[in-house]
């Protein structure tokens, strides 16, 4: 009955999780709705969007560290310090073309870094 629970428990978790994962889209969109000035950075959709890109890239860092580790190449070397202001961000997504912008905000800024922070092979 244990284990029940506990498979129970985890698919419930890696279903949330994947839940709420937000697309390109709906960062777009968010992002739409927000206006550019400083009233801005009071919004809870302006901290929700801002905690998504870092989210992004904490998993980002984290699998390149964990690479690392295991002896493998990386599939970004980026830097400790990644630069970039939200009109960057905001070209860079607007320029997936619509047909892929369902994929999660860490896929794209994933192929992002992959093509911006290349590791040498």
């Amino acid at each position: 009955m244990k284990k029940l629970a506990v498979i129970v428990g985890l698919a419930a978790t890696l279903i949330a999780s994947s839940a709420a994962a937000m697309t390109v889209q709906e960062f777009l969109t968010t992002a739409a709705g927000i206006p550019r000035n400083p009233t801005a950075l009071l919004r809870s959709d302006t901290r929700r969007l801002m905690n998504e890109v870092k989210d992004g890239f904490s998993t980002l860092r984290a699998e390149q560290d964990a690479a690392r580790r295991a002896g493998r190449s990386p599939r970004t070397c980026m830097p400790e310090k990644v630069s970039m202001n939200a009109t960057d961000l905001l070209a860079r997504f607007n320029a997936i073309p619509a047909a892929r912008r369902n994929m999660s905000v860490t896929d794209a800024l994933r192929e992002w870094m992959i093509e911006r922070y290349p590791c040498p092979r």
